[in-house]
C-alpha cells in the first residue's frame, strides 16, 4: 500500500516561486512518482514526473523550464520546484504514485494507483 501526503501549497504572484512536498510511503524502485493538477473546469494535467530508483524526469510542455521534480529517496520525499509561475498555474496539484509504470503511460493520470490529498497552489496576476 501507497500513502502520500502532500504539502507545500499557497498564495504566490505572478513571476513567484513556490515548492511542493510530497511524503511517500511503500515506494519501489520502479514506481513512478507524478505531479499532476487540476484547474475549475479543466481536466487533470500532467505537470512532471520522476522513477524513484534511477531518477529520470519527465515534464509537461506548459512547465517545461520552470518546474522542477525532484525526490530524496532517504526521506521518502518528492519535491516540486516551481519558479515563474503564472496564473495559469493556479490549480490543485497532486502527487500520485505508479508503482508499475512504464515510461510510454507515465503522462496518463488514469496509470496512476495511489493519489494525495491534493493542495491548492494560486498565482495572483
Amino acid at each position: 500500500q501507497v500513502q502520500l501526503v502532500e504539502s507545500g501549497g499557497g498564495l504566490v504572484q505572478a513571476g513567484g516561486s513556490l515548492g511542493l512536498s510530497c511524503v511517500a510511503s511503500g515506494l519501489t524502485f520502479n514506481t513512478f512518482m507524478g505531479w499532476f493538477r487540476r484547474a475549475p473546469g479543466k481536466d487533470r494535467e500532467f505537470v512532471a514526473a520522476i522513477r524513484w530508483g534511477p531518477g529520470h524526469t519527465y515534464y509537461g510542455e506548459s512547465v517545461k523550464g520552470r518546474f522542477t521534480v525532484s525526490r530524496d529517496r532517504a526521506k521518502n520525499t518528492l519535491y516540486l520546484q516551481m519558479n515563474s509561475l503564472k496564473a495559469d498555474d493556479t490549480a490543485i496539484y497532486y502527487c500520485a504514485a505508479d508503482r508499475n509504470g512504464i515510461v510510454s503511460t507515465v503522462r496518463d493520470p488514469n496509470q496512476y494507483d495511489f493519489w494525495g490529498q491534493g493542495t491548492q497552489v494560486t498565482v495572483s496576476e
